[in-house]
């Protein structure tokens, strides 16, 4: 099993898409995944899966729903400027927080 990666974006950020089919596209993060350094965005990177009936879902049929990107392919939209931005890390009182770049503003309160 490989070890957790620490992401730059958690739960409830909202990210923009920098590569693949959904570039430029922006989205809220449903889940991280630390241990496959990915995350689930809502509304972005859509599969189609086929299921066969089950108890749970006695029709079966084709499902839609998103599927986990790399961590590395976004980047964290800033709540303040509502810019892209890379983050950095600042000493405040309860330990690190993480700050916008672009206009130097605390994300997490």
């Amino acid at each position: 099993m490989t070890t957790a990666v620490k992401l730059h974006v958690k739960k409830g950020d909202t990210v923009v898409v920098l590569s693949g089919k959904d570039k430029g596209k922006q989205g809220k993060i449903v889940e991280a995944l630390p241990k496959k350094a990915k995350v689930v965005i809502e509304g972005i990177n859509k599969v189609k899966r086929h299921t066969k009936p089950s108890q749970s879902n006695p029709q079966g049929g084709i499902i839609v729903k998103e599927a986990a990107m790399s961590s590395s392919k976004v980047m964290l939209v800033c709540p303040a400027c509502k810019k892209p931005t890379r983050i950095k890390k600042t000493a405040v009182a309860g330990g690190f927080a993480r700050t916008c770049k672009k206009c130097g503003e605390v994300i997490d309160k």
